[in-house]
């Protein structure tokens, strides 16, 4: 069980920036863990009423590269999120997952910096990633707290509400609610997890409790649901020793600026050491973030700009001092 455990990596590529970032994802596995021995499955979602356009993978040299490094496209149907809500490519994926092995879903803006068959797996107890703020809910002065709006959703599902909480942080303080970014998540039946992550999302979404009158669903739909899902199968905040998964196996950078930015200098001497080799920098320089960032130098503009030491605690202020500088790219 745990680390020695098969099991399979799926992340998300299609048109525009996912293809490339899915391509990095790729080439930083194969380069940082050579002890994985499941496969690297790459969900593509296929056109369809919900998609203006194709979102499939539109460059064929990324397509190639892909599949030199040993990722499989794997196709899957948006039948319920599509381009309104590309988050809910995460839940739809799902699946489409072979159900004979534990999965492990992996944002596409992820890095693998070391061994993934070191990192101790408990297929059986599900979690998600906790590098997160406390995006949601947002408090109104006279709505319904934390407790109220997370009770509503506990109750609605059947769930336990008072076992999910973490008693270390005061009533009303966002920490003691569960509460992941879904940047990584993982379980040890992909199609099982994945049916209830559409249903409890779609639930949400659909036919809200009252408690969430005032609440943006969007994009914190798969972070709202996500939770549930992981309390309802038995897992919860705890199931992952710290210091593995956005720690020193992964880094979950969402952008390049943010990357350069904030990130620990082993971070960025991986990112440059694996989009080098001349076969990758032909295709990877053809997305202009990566082109000016890694390749032309921007990424080290934005890092002399910060101190890692004492960066702002929100992120939303790290993100305007690189746009104020003109060196922001997404």
């Amino acid at each position: 069980m745990g680390a020695t455990e098969t099991f399979n990596i799926v992340i998300v590529g299609q048109a525009g920036r996912l293809q490339y970032e899915a391509l990095l994802f790729a080439a930083s596995l194969r380069a940082r863990s050579p002890g994985f021995q499941g496969r690297l499955l790459v969900a593509e979602p296929q056109p369809g009423p919900l998609w203006p356009g194709d979102p499939r993978i539109s460059n064929d040299d990324v397509r190639a590269a892909l599949q030199d490094l040993g990722a499989e496209i794997l196709p899957f149907e948006s039948r319920h999120f599509g381009n309104a809500y590309p988050h809910g490519n995460k839940i739809e994926c799902l699946a489409a997952l072979p159900g004979d092995r534990p999965f492990v879903f992996f944002d596409s803006d992820t890095l693998v910096l070391d061994e993934l068959s070191d990192v101790p797996f408990d297929f059986d107890r599900p979690s998600a990633s906790l590098r997160r703020e406390g995006t949601w809910p947002q408090i109104e002065l006279y709505g319904p707290g934390y407790t109220d709006t997370w009770r509503s959703l506990y109750d609605r599902f059947g769930l336990d509400f008072e076992s999910s909480l973490d008693l270390s942080w005061p009533d009303e303080f966002w920490r003691r609610y569960l509460y992941f970014n879904a940047g990584f998540l993982y379980h040890r039946d992909p199609r099982a997890f994945g049916e209830r992550f559409l249903r409890y999302a779609l639930e949400i979404r659909d036919s809200p409790p009252p408690e969430l009158v005032c609440q943006s669903l969007d994009p914190w739909l798969d972070q709202v649901a996500l939770p549930l899902v992981i309390h309802s199968f038995g897992g919860g905040r705890d199931a992952l020793p710290e210091g593995f998964l956005d720690g020193n196996t992964t880094c979950h950078y969402r952008v390049f600026p943010l990357l350069y930015a904030r990130e620990a200098d082993r971070v960025v001497e991986a990112l440059e050491e694996i989009a080098a080799p001349n076969r990758l920098k032909k295709v990877l320089k053809q997305y202009e973030p990566i082109k000016r960032m890694v390749y032309q130098g921007r990424g080290a503009k934005v890092r002399a700009l910060f101190d890692r030491q004492n960066l702002p605690h929100r992120e939303q202020a790290i993100r305007n001092r690189i746009r104020r500088e003109g060196l922001w790219m997404r």
